[in-house]
């Protein structure tokens, strides 16, 4: 089954699921603002996606600028920290299909790992 961390405001994210209704009748939609990921889980989508906690920033929020979220002495677990208070900071939309995962932007790089 594939997952979608998704957020129906986001274009993007909107676009992804679009695209994977396409390929797959099988889809579980997380709308992470109103269900957030754990700690666990938060950790667990950077290891598939095989990035740091400040490549799945979205660094143009307000919320970023105002938590000093630019200050690079800040550690992984800090910045994970900020994006479990404040889910809205989390790069949209995340797709899941069992061990691989990829962020669709574009919706395109989601065709990869399915």
């Amino acid at each position: 089954m594939l997952k979608i961390y998704h957020n129906p405001r986001c274009s993007k994210s909107r676009e992804t699921l679009a695209l994977l209704t396409e390929h797959s009748s099988s889809i579980e939609v997380i709308e992470y603002l109103k269900t957030p990921p754990t700690e666990q889980d938060l950790r667990q989508l950077l290891s598939l996606l095989g990035i740091s906690a400040r490549q799945l920033l979205r660094s143009k929020e307000p919320e970023y600028a105002a938590l000093g979220l630019d200050n690079t002495a800040l550690t992984e677990q800090q910045l994970i920290t900020a994006m479990l208070n404040t889910p809205k900071l989390i790069e949209r939309p995340i797709v899941v299909n069992g061990n691989k995962a990829a962020i669709g932007r574009p919706a395109s790089n989601v065709l990869a790992i399915l």
